[in-house]
């Protein structure tokens, strides 16, 4: 059965985004009582999850009315007018510190700037009820920090949410609001995403503006997180319009995200790789992907086992990140190396020690993989993946307890490699393991293929509901 054919929900906090609008236009809902169920939500839940660092009900409740006005009047502004939606404390909103999860930057003002994104959620009239947590400056797949504290799990509070999109992914999969919007410069959005099993979109670089400009450059996205692919396809379509002050952005896409993604993908070409050639998952979350793989198989996309070809690149991302990372934190105050996390301070010293030689042969060694996969995709149309090797681990903890494992790019071997070539990528739910925790399955296209990857995870998405 579709995600379509199911019954819809009557409790607004388990209502889509397009769920919510489609209430709103049919007057059984209006954007107060949604608002009003998400705010109680998040005074319910988030002293367990912390996925927020910052809630405003009272200009949430202003913003619901206004829209609750708009929908009476028949002058709707945009898309999602009035549908609740939170931002990673990354992005620059009016009036509302951006601390970036950072001891070293206070909430003191003045907070004249929206971000790209922020600017748009404005304009489309959405309810803006927060921010949400990321790790100091979104370095890594986890979500503590020293500011914040540690966010948890909705499914279990004991083991993290993953990152660094992790405030937001949380507060999706537990209720507080049907869609938010993360970054995602080596897996952020998606690690997340398959962590708390919901969708998480990293669409090609560029197709989001950014501003300011990400000191992680080119592994920077920003993308949508959402508990159904349509709704990332929406949300999408607003977020992905333009910004002068991004020169990198792309041009507008010619069609909407929207209206491609039930288009009949039967017959895609897709390359399944467990492994990607180097990675040793967990052999339950690989059982459960490849069982995935099978029934979308069977359902009519041409899947053959197939890897890429590239060798694991991460001591290129490593160099990358590192990099971005020691020139952002420069900007910082006098003893800001002490008040950091210990994780992004060892980083810092790294990254200091980096030379502009050292930055090129690692943006090569990107250019590379690059130059594989486009190379790869003349012969298969997606790429299909585990998102993540593990299930969600101990809160609190870069990686997982006992494990050795030397930082978080080391258990997050799926993601990183597709920042390196800014292709679009996509995690869905792929199912359970037995402890109950969820699997993401990660569906990758050629740069500019955002309309094709969310076309083929919204039908995956209705097969694998079905099974």
């Amino acid at each position: 059965m579709s995600h379509a054919e199911n019954p819809r929900p009557t409790d607004p906090v388990d209502m889509t985004a397009v769920e919510l609008v489609s209430a709103y236009a049919a007057g059984t809902l209006s954007p107060v009582e949604a608002t009003e169920a998400v705010l109680a939500a998040i005074a319910a839940r988030d002293n367990e999850i912390n996925a927020f660092c910052l809630v405003d009900p009272d200009r949430a409740l202003v913003q619901a009315k206004d829209s609750e006005a708009r929908w009476q009047s028949g002058h709707v502004r945009g898309l999602l007018d009035g549908v609740p939606i939170s931002i990673k404390d990354i992005f620059l909103t009016e009036d509302w510190p951006t601390r970036r999860g950072s001891l070293s930057i206070g909430p003191e003002g003045p907070w004249p700037v929206d971000s790209p994104v922020a600017a748009r959620v404005r304009e489309d009239g959405m309810v803006m009820v927060g921010k949400t947590t990321t790790p100091e400056i979104a370095w890594k797949g986890v979500t503590d920090s020293p500011l914040t504290g540690i966010t948890r799990n909705p499914v279990d509070p004991t083991r993290t949410a993953g990152g660094s999109s992790g405030g937001s992914a949380a507060a999706v999969a537990a209720g507080m609001g049907p869609i938010s919007v993360g970054t995602d410069g080596g897996g952020s959005v998606r690690i997340p995403a398959a962590f708390c099993g919901i969708v998480g979109f990293k669409p090609t670089h560029g197709r989001i503006p950014l501003y300011p400009a990400s000191p992680f450059g080119q592994l920077a996205h920003a993308g949508p997180l959402t508990r159904t692919v349509e709704d990332a396809a929406l949300l999408l379509d607003i977020l992905a319009l333009p910004d002068p002050r991004d020169p990198t952005a792309l041009a507008s896409a010619p069609t909407t995200f929207r209206g491609q993604i039930q288009r009949d993908v039967r017959g895609v070409t897709a390359a399944y790789s467990p492994t990607l050639g180097y990675v040793v998952p967990d052999p339950e979350i690989e059982a459960i992907v490849a069982a995935a793989v099978d029934a979308l198989d069977a359902a009519g996309l041409r899947v053959s086992l197939a890897d890429p070809g590239f060798p694991d690149p991460r001591a290129a991302f490593d160099m990358l990140w590192a990099a971005g990372a020691a020139a952002m934190l420069a900007t910082f105050p006098e003893g800001a190396r002490d008040n950091a996390d210990p994780g992004l301070r060892s980083v810092w010293e790294y990254g200091e020690t980096l030379t502009a030689v050292d930055y090129l042969e690692a943006r090569n060694v990107a250019a590379q993989v690059g130059i594989t996969m486009g190379t790869f995709h003349t012969a298969y149309d997606i790429l299909i993946t585990p998102t993540v090797p593990i299930t969600a681990f101990a809160a609190g903890h870069d990686v997982p307890p006992g494990s050795g494992m030397s930082g978080w790019p080391e258990w997050t071997p799926y993601t990183y490699p597709f920042n390196l070539t800014q292709q679009p990528a996509l995690s869905i739910p792929a199912g359970h393991t037995s402890d109950g925790m969820p699997v993401g399955l990660q569906i990758i296209g050629p740069r500019h293929s955002d309309d094709l990857v969310l076309a083929v995870g919204r039908y995956a998405e209705a097969v694998l509901s079905a099974g």
